[in-house]
């Protein structure tokens, strides 16, 4: 009676481990690339430049960054992807701020995480040149929602108070993976974004050959990249050997090659584009747009 009873338990511990090597193989084939990962994919057949619009819009009166109603504005003006910064609150909640601090963009003072959500409605986002507006700082889950609402895409930088799997869980709550885009400044970050969200698409850091070369020693498939090149201009070779792998690349004019451009001429985007930058991290997206001919897209 023993023996039979010590052998039930046997069997029924590897039906348990059965079971559950099914489940995780069966939810593992369920999960769907992101369309993004096909449509960044670099073909030299559609070569069309894109703007990324830094921390969803600066530097524009009355629209502050990381706000929702200036992604709804600069959305209707021009084709163009935004970045967001993503932090996280008191009591858990995952909202756009930039700063570890308030007084910079809101009405309020002293660090974001001392407040609650709830606090912090409290106080008014405030733009670049100091004016007051009427919105709030905005739940990263609306910001998805408007986003699939809106086809827009976000490029997320996850804050240091948050980890990469509190985002990703956001993005699978919403079912927004086919417009998020997970921001990684090197490999350690890249390799856990993509260990926990093999399907998403990850911008990864690539200023140059080294870092190139860390990237391609993992397992990440290329198809998940999309490379940033820095903020400042890199060599051309490095531009076509990611061409030629298939990844896009993501210039930060944002700063000093702004700032280029805006003393030397918006056409210096359309001389970078030439030399091979597909898309433009900047804080002046709409000179941008207009000087690379990027047209709303209906």
């Amino acid at each position: 009676m023993l023996r039979i009873t010590v052998l039930l338990a046997i069997l029924f511990i590897f039906s348990c481990k059965e079971n559950t090597q099914q489940l995780e193989e069966a939810t593992l084939t369920e999960v769907k690339p992101s369309v993004l990962i096909e449509t960044f994919r670099f073909n030299k057949d559609n070569v069309a430049p894109l703007i990324s619009v830094h921390r969803g819009g600066s530097g524009l009166a009355n629209f502050p960054e990381n706000c929702l109603e200036t992604l709804q504005y600069v959305n209707d003006s021009i084709s163009a992807i935004f970045e967001i910064d993503v932090a996280k609150t008191k009591d858990g909640v995952l909202v756009l701020m930039h700063d570890n601090t308030l007084e910079r963009t809101t009405t309020g003072n002293d660090k974001l995480d001392k407040y609650t959500f709830d606090e912090l409605q409290a106080f008014i986002l405030v733009d670049d040149f100091g004016n007051e507006t009427t919105f709030k700082i905005p739940k990263l889950k609306d910001v998805l929602v408007w986003a699939k609402n809106n086809q827009a895409i976000l490029t997320i930088d996850i804050k240091r108070t948050v980890d990469v799997s509190e985002v990703i869980k956001a993005i699978r709550e919403q079912q927004a993976e086919d417009y998020s885009v997970i921001i990684t400044y090197d490999v350690k970050q890249a390799l856990k974004a993509h260990e926990l969200a093999p399907d998403l698409l990850l911008s990864v850091t690539a200023r140059n050959q080294e870092e190139l070369t860390w990237l391609l020693e993992t397992d990440i498939p290329t198809e998940n990249m999309i490379a940033f090149t820095g903020t400042r201009l890199s060599d051309a070779k490095l531009y076509n050997e990611l061409h030629n792998l298939g990844i896009q690349t993501m210039l930060g004019t944002l700063g000093n090659l702004d700032k280029q451009a805006e003393s030397k001429g918006d056409s210096l985007y359309k001389a970078w584009h030439n030399m091979g930058i597909d898309v433009f991290a900047t804080d002046r997206p709409f000179q941008a747009a207009a000087a690379l001919d990027i047209i709303k897209q209906e």
